[in-house]
């Protein structure tokens, strides 16, 4: 039976909760997580976490905010015209995820308070500041393909699809 190291095709389902608090989040049954392990496309900590176990292994992992998505920075939360929102005629309300264009790109962003030509935005990773508890189930391992390898990622059902 193949053990979970660099340049195998893993699938795992979790249920993720910040420590000591409730349910965030979980994969759905039908569509698990699919990552080439040991190329990046999970956080660091897990993928350490997860390095030479099994199919059917069932593990359990705790993240301090450093290891999973970051220690909230305030640089990050600011004000911007409502005009570099990519949002359509969407009425803005605080607490709302949107996309601000940048001169980078799109960027997630969380609705702070919404002026009337101006809001202001939480770029900081929605689980920034969170020691996080992850509850994992390893489905399966397998071989990469050529392609998945040579872009570095999984493709098929719950990996990444190309256009």
């Amino acid at each position: 039976m193949s053990a979970i190291e660099k340049d195998k095709v893993v699938s795992f389902k979790y249920r993720l909760s910040q420590i000591g608090g409730e349910l965030l989040e979980q994969s759905d049954d039908a569509q698990p997580v699919v990552y080439l392990h040991g190329h990046g496309n999970i956080l660091p900590a897990m993928e350490m976490a997860m390095e030479g176990k099994k199919a059917g292994d069932k593990i359990e992992i705790e993240l301090s905010p450093e290891q999973g998505y970051g220690v909230r920075d305030p640089e990050r939360i600011g004000r911007v015209p409502i005009k570099h929102l990519l949002v359509g005629k969407k009425k803005l309300m605080p607490g709302m995820r949107v996309q601000l264009n940048t001169p980078q790109g799109p960027m997630d962003v969380r609705i702070l308070k919404v002026g009337k030509f101006n809001v202001d935005v939480d770029a900081n990773h929605p689980l920034a500041d969170m020691a996080l508890h992850f509850a994992v189930e390893i489905l399966d391992i397998r071989n990469p393909t050529d392609d998945e390898l040579q872009h570095g990622h999984a493709h098929g059902p719950g990996g990444h699809h190309h256009d």
